[in-house]
Formats: structure tokens, sequence, C-alpha cells
């Protein structure tokens, strides 16, 4: 099993590579559309660098205000996400180390959220990249775990399926197949249409009625 510490230098990486892949980036590019709801590739960057930045207090009290944690998310990403983006990949690169996960979460959540909204940016802009086995595996083990239920998985998109990656030795869940490389049920796991090309299987209709 992979430990903590070396979840987080994983981390640490994925962070490093996206402030590169900002920092090089035209204004037409960082203005495109993510994946990711209705944020731009610039304010999911803003995103990923938000609890690093905002004071806990100042989450919770728009929490109260919004009513929700996901429209408080929303909001203090957008907020963020109007900063430069040379200014966001050096937020990045300065505070790769930082161990902050989500309340009730490890580090895998943080590295599987840098792998999804990476692919939320890089898939707009036609951007190919090699995944690390060991990051899309403790990706995926997540994704199919009761915990990525709650912010991270839909449990009634993904019920009565059996996932299997083909790119390596990794399968969940029971039921009709649905099958193809890590990066593409990443994707379905998650509730992006975009990865359903790259599947197969009988229950890949299901899972595209469902998304």
């Amino acid at each position: 099993m992979t430990s903590s510490q070396d979840l987080f230098a994983e981390i640490a990486d994925e962070r490093r590579q996206f402030a590169d892949l900002l920092a090089g980036l035209s204004p037409e590019q960082l203005a495109t559309p993510s994946l990711c709801g209705s944020w731009t590739v610039q304010e999911v960057g803003g995103h990923l660098i938000m609890p690093m930045v905002t004071p806990a207090p100042k989450v919770l009290a728009t929490i109260v205000v919004k009513r929700s944690f996901d429209r408080a998310n929303e909001s203090l990403s957008r907020r963020v996400g109007r900063r430069p983006a040379a200014e966001i990949a050096a937020t990045l690169r300065q505070r790769a180390t930082s161990r902050f996960t989500p309340p009730g979460h490890g580090p895998t959540a943080p590295l599987t959220d840098l792998l999804i909204h990476g692919q939320d940016v890089r898939r707009p802009l036609g951007i190919s990249r090699e995944f690390s086995e060991l990051r899309l595996r403790a990706a995926l083990d997540f994704l199919a775990s009761p915990k990525a239920r709650i912010g991270f998985v839909s449990p009634k998109k993904i019920a009565g399926l059996r996932f299997v990656a083909t790119d390596l030795d990794w399968t969940a869940g029971d039921g009709a197949t649905v099958e193809g490389p890590g990066e593409a049920l990443l994707m379905a796991y998650t509730g992006r249409r975009a990865g359903l090309a790259d599947l197969r299987g009988e229950g890949v209709a299901t899972l595209r009625e469902r998304l």
C-alpha cells in the first residue's frame, strides 16, 4: 500500500505539472470552458488554490451566506480565478507540498481532485498526457470507495455497473460491464461525458443515459 507521505509527494508533482500547464496557455486558452460546470480553464486553476489562499473563517462565512458548500466553493473559486494565471501558477508551485485535505478525507481525495481537474482542462484544449499508474490506481480506488460518495461520485449513476480498466489491472463494481482506459473511467465516475467515446461494454448505454 502506498504511504501518505508518498501520496503527498505525488500530489506535489501534480500541482507543479498543472502550474507548468497553466503558465504556458494563451489568454484564449485560459478563457476556454472546462469540463467542470461553467468554470473556465483559468477558474479551474483558481479552484485548485482556493483552499490554500482563503482563510477558513472566510470559507465558513461564505458557506453560511450561500447555504451550500458547493455554491460557496463555486463563488470563492471564481473569485480566486480572477487572479492572473501567472499568479495562480506561482501559488501552485509555492504551495505544492501543502497537506490540506478535505474534512474526513486523506491524501487520495486531493490527488483525485487534481487528476480530474487536470483532465477538465486538458481535454477541451486537446492536450494529452501520460498517467502514472500509481496515481491513476489510487484515484480509481478512491472513487470506488464509499468515501467518494460525498463530493465526488453519485451512487445512482454507477449503480449496477462493473468498471474495468484496460490499461491497468483494476476492476470495481458488479453488473453490466463498462471498460476502457483508466482515465476515461476516472471521468465517467465523476459524471463527465467526455470520456464516454473511449468506453465500451454493455453498460455504456446505461451510463450514458445517467450522465
